[in-house]
């Protein structure tokens, strides 16, 4: 009896430790899940600042380079209307285009790029996490009726057709 007792307790134990460890898995899947759902909400929002950032610290310069032609004019008009010193503007400075707000907006361009580079990284890894514990034994086998989940990653169209057509076509910059 005391035999029967012990092998009980052992095999109650064993699958007291089982159904804890398959529970464990469970809520390691789901809070995975919403990890990735969360990142993917981050990396929509994170595109949404990027395009506001830039939008306006392009239409900023933008602005400016139009208020600088408007100037430029009114000062050319208003120092050469009267005749006679068509040759004076060699001597006198000029208002000045400064480069400094492009210069922003590209290094805005940059920034905001890498960052949402770095978000759309951590959405696959985490994507791919993911994968690999539907998929391994014996986690597969608590998770088997999981679905996989559906991630967007953001990709411009000339990688897109590079990958489709298996060819790459150096791009015209400018």
């Amino acid at each position: 009896m005391k035999g029967f007792l012990i092998g009980l307790i052992a095999i109650v134990a064993i699958a007291g430790g089982v159904i804890l460890w398959a529970i464990g898995v469970s809520n390691s899947e789901i809070k995975l899940r919403e990890k990735i759902s969360g990142q993917q909400e981050s990396c929509e929002i994170f595109y949404t600042k990027l395009w506001e950032v830039l939008k306006t610290k392009a239409g900023v310069a933008d602005e400016y380079a139009e208020k600088f032609k408007e100037i430029q004019v009114e000062v050319m008009e208003g120092r050469y209307s009267t005749g006679g010193e068509m040759m004076k503007w060699i001597q006198e400075a000029g208002v000045n285009l400064t480069p400094e707000l492009y210069k922003d907006v590209m290094n805005s361009i940059e920034g905001e790029r890498n960052g949402f580079f770095i978000e759309q990284k951590k959405l696959i890894d985490m994507n791919v996490q993911h994968g690999i514990m539907l998929k391994t034994f014996p986690k597969k086998l608590v998770l088997a009726n999981r679905e996989s989940i559906e991630i967007v990653v953001l990709k411009n169209v000339a990688t897109t057709n590079a990958y489709e057509t298996g060819t790459d076509q150096s791009p015209e910059l400018f």
